[in-house]
């Protein structure tokens, strides 16, 4: 992808506060998963870390992630999902709802990508994102260097079906966030054989907000002080439960084994830091090399990079392709303080 000279007359800023915000030179404001204020909220997926205002004015967002943003933070007054004429969302990869958005400055028709989190890669009920072209790319970088390297998908989704098959002898305690991993390790697990998959009540109700919004079933039931758990069984569970010890007690005399699942466990070390069995690398984030793949297609003349290994990846996006790119910074207000 060869580097091109930016224009003369680019009038936009992007900055890294309580979120990240995109200025346009018309004096319209954009906040990307944050609590800034703005004119526009534009709100990616509903991980915590991606928060918006209590109240976040006009709000664009996918129904899905209004209702799970909803749910998850307990809200009295429900979040509504809204549009803006000049923001395109699509499916980002991510987790169910997660939506990338590309933003056109009516003014100049300079078009800015904001990924959130993101992964390409399709995934049992998920369709991974597709990039376009945009004059700014705006991304994250959690694998942003080229010692993450995931396999291929369906083979880690095979490695864990013939994990589960060979510990029936076992409750097995699979961890994995609430949003995102969780659904996909219920799919596995069933798909695995275990005709008793359970799942905490943080996990319940992420599911029941995607099955009403989704063409999808878990077919799972919750875990509570008056289940026996014995060998055979699968539990999703939150990773914070592990450290509260809260299935512990539930387990009794049955032999458990623990697997955690993320990236990151393509670094063998990962599973003795955490205290698993034994771990996957699952992940719901671009690896690095679909990283480099997201920034060719996307063809921009600025990205802009955070979260992770964001330094990093901005160097090796300027090196490789020619393209001005910054890793964005806290504070930073305009280009120039870059």
């Amino acid at each position: 992808m060869p580097g091109r000279r930016l224009p003369s007359d680019v009038s936009l800023d992007v900055s890294l506060g309580r979120g990240i915000t995109l200025d346009f030179a018309d004096g319209e404001t954009f906040v990307f998963d944050g609590s800034d204020e703005g004119d526009v909220t534009v709100l990616s997926h509903a991980h915590g870390d991606h928060t918006t205002s209590a109240n976040p004015g006009e709000l664009v967002c996918s129904p899905l992630t209004a209702a799970l943003a909803t749910e998850r933070r307990n809200l009295a007054n429900p979040l509504e999902a809204g549009s803006h004429p000049d923001v395109d969302l699509r499916p980002a990869g991510h987790v169910a709802g997660s939506r990338a958005a590309y933003v056109t400055d009516p003014a100049s028709g300079r078009t800015v990508c904001y990924t959130g989190d993101v992964c390409t890669r399709d995934r049992l009920f998920l369709d991974g994102f597709d990039p376009r072209p945009a004059d700014d790319l705006i991304v994250e970088t959690t694998y942003g260097t080229p010692e993450y390297r995931l396999p291929p998908t369906e083979e880690v989704f095979a490695e864990i079906r013939d994990w589960l098959r060979e510990t029936m002898d076992r409750v097995v305690l699979l961890y994995g966030y609430a949003l995102g991993r969780a659904q996909k390790l219920q799919v596995l697990a069933n798909e695995g054989g275990r005709d008793r998959v359970f799942v905490t009540d943080a996990v319940a109700d992420v599911n029941r907000v995607i099955e009403t919004h989704r063409d999808v079933s878990f077919g799972v039931d919750r875990l509570d002080a008056d289940v026996d758990l014995r060998p055979g069984d699968a539990v999703v569970v939150p990773p914070h439960e592990k450290r509260r010890g809260f299935v512990d007690g539930l387990v009794g005399e049955s032999e458990a084994v623990d697997a955690g699942f993320s990236g990151w466990a393509v670094d063998s070390s990962y599973r003795y830091r955490r205290g698993y069995d034994v771990a996957f690398p699952l992940s719901d984030h671009c690896d690095f090399g679909e990283l480099e793949a997201l920034v060719e297609a996307v063809d921009p003349e600025r990205v802009f990079t955070h979260h992770g290994f964001a330094d990093e990846f901005a160097r090796h996006v300027t090196a490789a392709f020619g393209v001005e790119s910054r890793a964005l910074k806290r504070d930073q207000h305009t280009l120039a303080d870059f």
